[in-house]
């Protein structure tokens, strides 16, 4: 049994009726079933203009909606990030969340002096899981590289968030059984926390 954790998940998926919804559906279940708090965040059903309009020369104001997702993720101990890999990277309306919230102040400061990073989400743990549709993993990355590169590095681990990726595929092209040894392990990580 692990220590219970305070959890975040999030579908990166527009719409939580999709089989990323299911994936973190049955890790939200593992988790909670095992004693961690968990918070579950619906990309779809978040106000928020992911359009950066005038790149970063302005901050936008942040909508409710934000404000209240980046108290969630300083709330978290494990924060779980779900979604489809499109084009070889995440869904357009999951970007534009990232550059709309994760914000100098909140995930991260460059500090002029010392010229480092200053990692605000230090200590938290997360973990992405990517789906594919067409392709396993392993063939994803040996045709376009690796695609959790962004996510991974450029986004979470840039904050200090150390993560952890799973990959499942092709999702279209399996059979039930192996969709629910997919499912078994996905809520086994819900009830580890990790």
């Amino acid at each position: 049994m692990s220590i219970p954790k305070k959890i975040v998940v999030l579908c990166g998926h527009p719409d939580k009726d999709s089989f990323s919804g299911t994936v973190a559906d049955h890790y939200q279940a593992g988790a909670q079933d095992a004693g961690h708090e968990v918070r579950r965040v619906n990309i779809g059903e978040l106000q928020f203009d992911p359009i950066l309009h005038k790149g970063y020369k302005e901050i936008q104001p942040l909508e409710p909606d934000l404000h209240a997702l980046q108290d969630s993720f300083r709330w978290a101990d494990h924060i779980v990030i779900v979604y489809p890999n499109w084009w070889c990277t995440m869904p357009a309306i999951l970007k534009g969340l990232f550059d709309r919230f994760w914000l100098p102040g909140f995930a991260f400061n460059f500090n002029k002096e010392t010229k480092k990073v200053e990692q605000h989400l230090k200590g938290k743990t997360g973990r992405v899981i990517i789906l594919s549709g067409s392709h396993s993993p392993f063939k994803m990355w040996w045709l376009f590289g690796d695609y959790t590169n962004e996510i991974q590095y450029g986004i979470m681990e840039f904050a200090g968030i150390k993560t952890d990726v799973s990959s499942y595929g092709p999702c279209e092209r399996v059979d039930e059984k192996c969709r629910d040894s997919w499912m078994k392990e996905v809520e086994r990580l819900g009830a580890k926390g990790a």
